[in-house]
């Protein structure tokens, strides 16, 4: 039975929800799901990964871990607990972190990687792949004696599949040489939930008409627990800041829902929510070409619309 190891990212001692569905993908008969946890928290987590299909948790514990994420030990130790534990693949979130620590993994592996898959088959050894702006999935085949995994957040939905999970501690020897020293990692200005890896997402494109017109988003974004995006035109006009922005030239989101508030619909915009599940569309002009692209369409002043769909929410 081959042996799948799954990076158990975790934020405030909270596992991220896109990390259940990465673990229904990763799913295959005659194979065994190994949950990495490295904040000392495995016991606590073990109610949740056993309903997805974890049988092992391994809480490694080692210097440095618990503090400032340090690429470093994380990769060592990673490495070190694959080996241990007899693990031949490694699977993971493509978050921030995940962008960092998987290629790192795979290097130390001299493995192949593959990150931001829409979906995997661990048994084939492949892979799907949204390309040239989302009009193409590619199909990918990894080889190698180790391979490496990164999941798009949310693309692969969590479906339970409950198992008997066994915790194990393990301190690993890995001991970092000090040729980085992480001081200090700022978080992000932003608030609430993190846009990549969003259930719901709320966007605001050059139809909302300005900075001050964004509060109506944000506030039915607060009311739906989500996050709040932006196309390029709204960063470039300065309505919204970079870090806000989706699309080819921002990041990449594959929500449950994503609502369009005054976005036309450039191809430059739908690459990077292309994946969501269920798109809405609010815009006054009936010709923009988001409504081809839409699951339900209104027509109308989204600064009306929007904030009678907030008041009925919170009703």
């Amino acid at each position: 039975m081959s042996k799948r190891a799954i990076f158990v990212e975790t934020k405030e001692g909270v596992i991220k929800r896109a990390i259940f569905g990465v673990i229904s993908g990763a799913r295959s008969e005659g194979s065994e799901l190994v949950a990495f946890v490295l904040d000392g928290k495995g016991k606590e987590y073990q109610s949740e990964l056993q309903e997805y299909g974890i049988t092992t948790i391994v809480d490694i514990t080692a210097d440095g871990i618990s503090e400032v994420y340090d690429p470093e030990v994380y990769t060592g130790v990673i490495v070190e607990a694959m080996k241990k534990f007899e693990c031949t693949e490694f699977v993971g979130l493509t978050s921030a972190l995940g962008k960092d620590l998987l290629p790192r993994v795979a290097a130390a592996l001299d493995a192949p990687a593959l990150l931001d898959c829409v979906s995997i088959d661990c048994n084939e050894q492949t892979v799907m792949k949204s390309q040239y702006t989302g009009k193409t999935q590619a199909k990918m085949k990894l080889e190698g004696e180790c391979l490496v995994y990164g999941v798009r957040p949310n693309a692969i939905s969590a479906t339970p599949a409950p198992a008997e999970a066994t915790v194990v501690s393990y301190v690993p020897s890995f001991k970092s040489c000090g040729n980085m020293v992480i001081k200090e990692i700022k978080a992000s200005t932003n608030k609430g939930v993190d846009l990549t890896e969003a259930e719901v997402i709320v966007a605001g494109g050059r139809g909302t008409g300005s900075t001050e017109n964004f509060k109506i988003l944000q506030e039915l974004a607060d009311t739906l627990g989500a996050a709040l995006g932006a196309s390029r035109a709204a960063v470039d006009a300065d309505f919204a800041p970079m870090s806000m922005q989706v699309g080819q030239t921002g990041k990449t989101v594959s929500p449950s829902l994503y609502i369009a508030c005054g976005i036309s619909g450039a191809i430059q915009h739908l690459a990077g929510m292309k994946t969501a599940k269920v798109v809405v569309a609010i815009n006054k002009d009936d010709q923009a070409p988001i409504f081809k692209k839409c699951d339900y369409g209104i027509v109308g002043d989204l600064l009306e619309v929007v904030p009678e769909i907030t008041a009925a929410i919170k009703k």
